[in-house]
């Protein structure tokens, strides 16, 4: 979620390009002219050059006087009263429109022309204040109390008053951390909110977003971005590494409690946090959207990536609460190929090896968002007459439906786990055996992708993770796989995919990791968009989730599992809509360690795994059950027609 710098274009910013704005000597005010003249009309600014814009940056006061780093652009050719688009996000703002106007990413919008306006959250770079990872929203209604649903507020209504030549509307639109603060001013909207697209937002960080899956810690992901966040308010600071391989750097580190003790030293409060809270308690519900987001007049656009490796739990959840009340019809939701952000720059015509056909980025940008705020905005255009479009990977086509996950055309269907390493949909009987086996040790995870792992920020290979071919962990014998024989038609899912896993384990907790994987024809020689490289027999790994076993019966009271026990899991593997084309084979694999993405399971139950001791980590039998009663399989959406 939060590596997006600002939203869209800006995402391909770096964090160590992030610098203060200068501030304009009086000589150089002077010598601007004209420009000053028009920077007069807004309270307290100071001018920076632009190419298309006049660039002011701004101090936004709050209710409670706190002031926040603003910058507001202007288009020079404004030739009418325009609406506000406004991002907020702790991660900087523009010193000049030089990278918004050569990315290309804002073209549709900035042909329809608006005041674009983009704010550091409170305690980022120069915003004053204390910043507060996903600060939880305000109790009650206390007028002198704020959060980042009082800050979109005050910030709307201080753009409406002090920015002329505005229309008097306002959108508000953001990827990652600015998908989050555009879904916290759904909460108390100003009247003047009239859009909101909110892109990759996170919704439960403790259940399926950023840094928990089901409980299971995202350790290298939350090691390394509470150093990037927390090592400096007026910047973002990459850990240094001693180690190329970050997957030995992490096993050496041994213990979660070395981090304090060897490198962070109690400093780093995002750390203290996940150390403090290692169960579902108020500190996470909180944050949660569960607890307090309720269906709006305001219309939303939630965006979503099927590769998204920070965030794709978050908009759908978003989409879904949203949905709650059906009397709410201006609630929209897109999915297509992307990463995490990966709609907001580039063309979207390929994510890894993958070759999609078709440039799917730019059409989101030019076919649904832009038309979308000019909508609401412009009071021009019309609406899609679909609620739910997604990207139909495998056939790579664009797919409207007037309900997500659609009703009407879907069945349910099992794929079971069979003897010899087979999946079927035929029920297996007391002839196939009972079960399979397998080790795991936490002294030599499973990598969650091939070796070597380099850090998370800066190196590019985390964005395509999700995309990587599954091959390297195939046949490892702490890795269980089974897949169906080559299939003599398409078989296409559409909607929600469960995994329903009888298993058990010698030790008293585990962690449990299941991946459905389409597995290419040994023959398939890739499309026009994979350049020359093969993708015979690739593994593409479709959906896949974690679950920690020491909340198999509740999320906020861990219990130690029954040695050698079965015990039914039943793991969400999210949403989604893609075709296992004719001759692919369907696959799953099963595991106990996905490292460094997911912190080691100690096996052994322990209160609290950032304060266990080396001895509690220790080896543990995994057996995964096949037969009735304990019928292991994966719940597929299979399209009828």
């Amino acid at each position: 979620m939060y590596k997006m710098f600002l939203s869209h274009s800006l995402s391909e910013m770096k964090p160590e390009d992030d610098r203060f704005l200068p501030r304009l000597s009086l000589i150089l005010v002077l010598a601007l002219g004209p420009m000053w003249c028009v920077a007069q009309t807004i309270p307290g600014a100071t001018v920076i050059k632009g190419e298309e814009f006049h660039l002011y940056e701004v101090m936004v006061p709050m209710r409670d006087s706190t002031r926040l780093q603003t910058v507001i652009m202007v288009p020079k050719d404004q030739n009418k009263p325009l609406p506000f688009l406004l991002s907020r996000s702790p991660y900087g703002v523009p010193d000049s429109d030089k990278r918004i106007v050569e990315s290309q990413a804002y073209d549709e919008l900035m042909a329809d022309g608006y005041i674009f306006v983009f704010q550091n959250v409170r305690g980022r770079f120069r915003s004053e204040g204390q910043f507060v990872m996903n600060q939880p929203p305000r109790r009650g209604k206390d007028s002198k109390t704020s959060d980042d649903s009082t800050d979109a507020y005050d910030t709307i209504d201080w753009l409406l008053k002090n920015v002329p030549d505005n229309n008097g509307r306002v959108g508000i639109f953001g990827a990652s951390y600015a998908g989050w603060t555009a879904v916290m001013a759904l909460r108390d909207p100003h009247p003047a909110l009239k859009a909101v697209s909110e892109e990759a937002t996170s919704a439960d960080m403790f259940l399926g977003d950023d840094f928990h899956h089901n409980g299971a810690f995202r350790l290298s992901y939350g090691f390394e971005y509470a150093s990037l966040v927390e090592a400096s308010k007026e910047q973002n600071t990459h850990f240094q590494f001693d180690k190329y391989d970050t997957y030995e750097w992490y096993l050496s580190l041994g213990p979660l409690s070395h981090a304090n003790t060897r490198y962070l030293h109690g400093s780093v409060q995002l750390w203290n946090d996940f150390v403090a809270h290692p169960n579902y308690d108020d500190f996470w519900r909180r944050q949660a959207f569960a607890t307090f987001l309720r269906p709006t007049i305001v219309p939303v656009l939630n965006v979503a990536g099927w590769w998204d490796q920070e965030d794709f739990y978050g908009p759908m959840k978003v989409y879904e609460l949203l949905n709650r009340d059906e009397s709410n019809g201006q609630n929209y939701v897109v999915a297509g190929p992307w990463n995490h952000g990966g709609w907001t720059r580039g063309t979207g015509r390929s994510l890894g090896v993958l070759g999609f056909g078709s440039d799917t980025a730019k059409y989101f940008r030019a076919q649904v968002q832009a038309p979308w705020f000019a909508y609401w905005l412009h009071g021009k255009g019309k609406l899609p007459q679909s609620k739910a479009l997604m990207f139909e990977t495998g056939t790579n086509e664009w797919k409207p439906y007037n309900t997500w996950p659609p009703t009407l055309g879907v069945e349910p269907r099992k794929l079971y786990f069979r003897a010899g390493h087979k999946l079927s949909f035929e029920h297996p009987n007391n002839s196939d055996g009972q079960f399979d086996i397998y080790l795991s040790d936490p002294d030599n995870p499973v990598p969650y992708r091939p070796r070597p792992i380099t850090p998370t920020y800066p190196h590019p290979d985390w964005k395509t993770w999700l995309v990587r071919d599954q091959r390297f962990a195939d046949h490892r014998p702490d890795v269980l796989s089974w897949q169906t024989e080559p299939l003599t038609k398409d078989l296409v899912i559409t909607g929600d995919i469960t995994a329903d896993l009888f298993a058990s384990t010698s030790g008293t907790d585990s962690d449990w990791v299941v991946k459905l994987i389409d597995v290419f024809p040994d023959n398939n020689s890739g499309n026009e968009d994979t350049e020359t490289r093969e993708l015979g027999g690739y593994q593409l790994m479709i959906a896949a989730e974690v679950f920690r076993g020491r909340f198999h019966d509740s999320f906020d009271r861990p219990m130690a599992l029954p040695p050698n026990h079965p015990l039914e899991y039943k793991i969400d593997l999210h949403t989604n809509d893609h075709a296992f084309l004719k001759g692919h084979r369907i696959m799953v694999q099963v595991q106990s360690t996905w490292f460094p993405l997911i912190d080691r399971n100690p096996q052994t139950f322990v209160a609290n795994i950032f304060w266990a001791k080396e001895r509690d980590y220790v080896g543990a039998k995994q057996t995964i059950y096949r037969v009735p009663g304990k019928a292991s399989c994966i719940v597929l959406p299979v399209a009828t027609q």
